[in-house]
């Protein structure tokens, strides 16, 4: 899993920068990731499964605001991340 500073320094214009599109979008889908990982051991955790699905529909949403805005910068984070849509 990797950090949080290692993730905003790859995807946000500087150190500092948490809060650009690129950047949530990116933490979120590692954050994603992790849950998805958990929920496959603990197929009963509903209480992350459905934080699990709130974060997937926030993504989603922050998605469709970067591709309203710059359509190329949205193809090359799907494309970086491997996120399929």
């Amino acid at each position: 899993m990797k950090t949080k500073e290692e993730i905003i320094k790859e995807y946000g214009k500087s150190e500092k920068d948490t809060g650009s599109t690129e950047v949530q979008v990116a933490l979120m889908s590692e954050r994603i990731d992790h849950l998805t990982e958990h929920l496959k051991t603990h197929n009963k955790d509903h209480h992350t499964r459905r934080g699990l699905l709130m974060l997937v529909g926030k993504r989603k949403r922050l998605l469709q605001y970067l591709q309203d805005q710059d359509v190329n910068k949205y193809r090359e984070l799907i494309d970086k991340l491997g996120i399929r849509r």
